[in-house]
């Protein structure tokens, strides 16, 4: 398949598993009494950050581990600044106060936690391991949060109408259908990044792109898909918790779950590039600061915000390629 047909099969893949996926998980967590912002948190960040880990196993597997580290920073920075702000230019989003409460605190961490680890100059295996017993203990609590929040909306509904054995015996059918959807969609997102990917890549190659221009727009943007047609469309559906869930989630698991297990590939550890450590480092760190009093002012994100985030990134994309490109 020719570089143009992939590259359209993976956006015909991502838009449509994206859709399947939003449905699915909505569906499941109204089933199960469960917030669509846990959903997105969860199994939907971890589904969509499937193509960062992807590529930071098969770089760190091949002694390009600073390869896996710049792809994990450039797509959180791309995550919060420009798919936050698009949503937002979308649709004013609203943060609820479960992700007050734990999502913006776990993103903080993560992302000053990564920048102390890497101030070395190299990420080690004990760091890495270090990294997923903090995404051990964030998932425990979320998962946790959800289960309270399962059980008081179980228990509402069997006050008002009761839980006869036919309705829940259906309930419990039809959350299964909804969780196979759910798999089916993330799998399908998945396989259109990696076709997106491979296919602009391609083209790229043939039209005699340099391959660091490459690397810093196809690929980043390529591996970000996921994450911008799931919060495009569930913006679209007014499904603005699973988009928030979604963005927030992936960027902690980025940190903690994708390359906390990069992390332990390499005897050596993974080396941190000079300019990875003085400039995009921190210029994510301050995109995960920013969103602090963005969200707790009110607890929305306007337009007009949203479009300071998009002016933010394409200032920072800007200065990456014209310095050092």
């Amino acid at each position: 398949m020719t570089g143009g047909w992939l590259l359209v099969a993976g956006l015909v893949a991502l838009v449509g598993g994206a859709e399947l996926l939003v449905r699915s998980g909505t569906r499941l967590a109204a089933r199960l009494g469960v917030s669509p912002m846990v959903i997105g948190v969860t199994v939907v960040s971890l589904g969509t950050s499937a193509p960062e880990l992807a590529i930071g196993i098969d770089a760190a597997a091949q002694g390009t581990g600073s390869l896996a580290l710049g792809n994990i920073v450039g797509t959180n920075t791309l995550n919060l600044l420009l798919i936050l702000g698009i949503a937002a230019l979308i649709r004013p989003l609203t943060l609820r106060s479960h992700a007050i409460r734990l999502d913006l605190p776990a993103m903080v961490v993560a992302a000053v936690t990564l920048l102390l680890l890497c101030a070395d100059g190299v990420v080690t295996r004990f760091d890495g391991a270090l990294l997923i017993v903090l995404g051990v203990v964030y998932t425990a609590v979320i998962v946790r949060a959800a289960h309270r929040e399962g059980l008081a909306a179980r228990a509402e509904f069997a006050r008002e109408f009761g839980e006869p054995r036919a309705r829940v015996a259906a309930a419990r059918t039809r959350a299964v259908r909804d969780a196979i959807q759910l798999a089916a969609g993330i799998v399908i997102v998945v396989l259109g990044a990696d076709w997106l990917v491979d296919g602009a890549v391609a083209l790229a190659a043939g039209f005699g792109i340099p391959v660091s221009v490459i690397g810093l727009t196809i690929v980043a943007i390529g591996t970000s898909s996921p994450e911008l047609v799931t919060a495009i469309v569930a913006t679209i559906r007014r499904e603005r918790d699973i988009a928030v869930g979604n963005l927030l989630g992936s960027s902690v698991f980025n940190i903690l779950f994708i390359f906390g297990i990069t992390s332990l590939i390499p005897a050596g550890g993974i080396p941190v590039d000079q300019g990875i450590l003085t400039v995009d480092l921190p210029v994510m760190v301050a995109a995960t600061l920013a969103c602090i009093p963005v969200f707790l002012t009110g607890r929305r994100m306007q337009r007009v915000e949203g479009a300071v985030f998009v002016v933010a990134y394409l200032a920072y994309l800007t200065s990456l390629l014209v310095l050092r490109a």
